[in-house]
């Protein structure tokens, strides 16, 4: 860690391996574990940065491949950095562009040197290397940056995983070289598949390497969400517990609890908001569609316990109203129910964990993979 970040760790479950912490950064702390939500183009989609401050978001995520080919970096720095441009007081998370070697497989070609991509929008050639993606990040200004990685399909050959894990290493050393800047703190990412000796392996030789903080990715790629765990499980523990652990792409209840309880920090996914724009809330756990004729006539609100905007304004009826007539009011005000909901539950699971409560209550999140995570037997 440089002297603007650290990590602190406040508290332990006894009966799990879930911790609670403060992420110190140049733009404020992080209250870990917590969920954050993403703002892939410098925006958390249809809501204002007041709207989300209000959510209880203390980190958000933004995109660098995306930033890249709109506005461009150069006009992020322009307008002052990523933080003003965007109007977010707050800590910021730039992806390093290396889902989009996954997520674009049709649209590119990866080298020793880096990815070749075809622009989306243009069809210009893009070339991203571990190099380029660390200027572009050093120069959109976040207080965390992302090494730049191959992201491993599934399912995939050993072979093939093996040779991704082996790269991201070497991607990652020379992320580490390019790195300029003492006010970003940069995050290597654990690949390996659903292959727990290649996950061993990567975050061993991670943690050599002392960075200020570790993301396990390469999970939620098409693989069952009882692989998810699995993996999870068996790398956690493996990462630095003096540093921050972030598990990228994930966002469902179950899911969260399970890497809580495995001893992950940070968390991140597009769930809330795209759910949101197919009228969908997020409701303790649950995904209601509001498009359903129950809610037609429905005057409660979404959830009566949420202290949400939506919740305390607004009826059932009325957010299926917007949704059935399309208005865009509908879309915002479902972001910040569900962006809430979420961060409501990783507050609530820090609170448990203080008490020395999270096993006991949040049990029926643990259920898939509690032989896993050893609280059978009160390990």
């Amino acid at each position: 860690m440089t002297a603007q970040f650290s990590f602190q760790r406040l508290a332990n479950c006894s009966q799990t391996k879930a911790r609670v912490g403060i992420f110190s950064t140049p733009h404020g702390i992080v209250e870990t574990p917590r969920f954050m939500p993403v703002g892939t183009l410098a925006n958390v989609k249809t809501i204002t940065p007041s709207q989300l401050e209000e959510t209880g978001a203390q980190m958000v995520l933004c995109n660098t491949y995306h930033l890249h080919l709109q506005p461009g970096e150069a006009i992020v720095a322009g307008g002052g950095g990523l933080h003003k441009f965007m109007g977010w007081k707050g800590p910021i998370l730039t992806d390093s562009g290396g889902f989009q070697v996954f997520s674009l497989s049709e649209m590119r070609k990866i080298s020793e040197e880096g990815v070749t991509f075809r622009s989306p929008h243009d069809g210009q050639i893009i070339n991203l290397t571990p190099e380029r993606s660390i200027e572009i990040q050093n120069t959109l200004g976040a207080d965390v940056i992302m090494a730049f990685d191959e992201c491993p399909p599934y399912p995939a050959t050993r072979q093939e995983v093996e040779a991704a894990t082996q790269r991201t290493y070497r991607w990652l050393k020379r992320c580490i070289s390019a790195h300029q800047r003492q006010d970003q703190a940069l995050f290597g990412i654990v690949q390996g598949g659903v292959y727990l000796d290649l996950r061993s392996q990567a975050a061993l030789a991670l943690a050599e390497l002392d960075l200020p903080g570790y993301a396990i990715g390469g999970v939620s790629v098409g693989e069952p969400p009882e692989l998810i765990s699995h993996v999870v499980k068996a790398t956690a523990p493996l990462l630095p517990p003096e540093k921050p652990r972030y598990l990228m792409g994930v966002g469902t209840y179950r899911e969260i609890a399970i890497a809580i309880a495995s001893g992950v920090d940070l968390f991140d996914c597009v769930i809330p908001t795209r759910w949101a724009r197919h009228g969908t809330a997020m409701v303790q756990g649950e995904r209601w569609n509001l498009k359903n004729a129950k809610f037609r006539e429905d005057f409660t609100p979404i959830d009566n316990t949420c202290p949400c905007y939506a919740c305390r304004n607004f009826s059932r009826a009325y957010i299926s109203h917007l949704v059935r007539a399309q208005e865009i009011l509908a879309y915002t005000l479902l972001s910040i129910h569900n962006i809430t909901e979420l961060i409501r539950f990783t507050q609530k699971i820090r609170e448990a964990i203080l008490n020395d409560t999270f096993a006991i209550d949040f049990a029926s999140w643990l259920e898939q993979g509690a032989e896993d995570l050893g609280l059978e037997n009160g390990d």
